[in-house]
């Protein structure tokens, strides 16, 4: 029958996970994540300033830092979806989880790191016109993205860590 309450649903949507597993990470989650740090990036420029402080910048160092670390994130995914889901080799059971964990952890950190930068890059938005706040626009701008990056691998981490579904399994 059609219009019943799972009509529209996926098939196993609804399912709750065997025991022992990990559900994906929500991209809900994560954009709401990322809206509290821009809240909090704003938040924090508004409340230094106030206060006769100098706002934090973001230095071109931590761009670097920050792109060296969404490389690692993208080689470590490519790799184990290399290992787990092309050759289909096994791995240790305790390296899995950690891989699985750095990527949640990454899009976790990715996402708020996202929104704290975009926060500070619309604090000084207003005064683009003069080169200092141009400045720090762009460089939270920039770090916003590769904040970006940063979240896109660790879920890319997460994916290539799934178990793939053995095809002698399906009736």
């Amino acid at each position: 029958m059609s219009g019943g309450p799972d009509a529209g649903r996926a098939p196993g949507a609804g399912k709750e996970p065997p025991p022992g597993s990990v559900r994906p990470t929500s991209k809900r989650l994560l954009v709401a994540i990322a809206v509290l740090g821009a809240a909090i990036g704003v938040t924090i420029v508004q409340v230094v300033e106030s206060g006769g402080g100098v706002a934090p910048t973001v230095s071109w160092l931590s761009l670097v830092a920050w792109a060296f670390l969404a490389a690692l994130l993208f080689a470590a995914a490519r790799n184990t979806h290399q290992r787990i889901q092309v050759k289909r080799e096994r791995i240790e059971p305790a390296r899995a989880v950690f891989l699985l964990l750095i990527g949640k952890a990454s899009a976790f950190v990715g996402a708020l790191c996202t929104g704290v930068y975009a926060g500070f890059a619309l604090s000084f938005v207003d005064a683009v016109s003069s080169s200092g706040p141009r400045n720090r626009v762009i460089a939270a701008g920039v770090a916003a993205v590769i904040s970006v990056l940063v979240v896109t691998a660790g879920l890319l981490l997460e994916r290539a860590c799934r178990i793939p579904e053995d095809p002698d399994e399906n009736p």
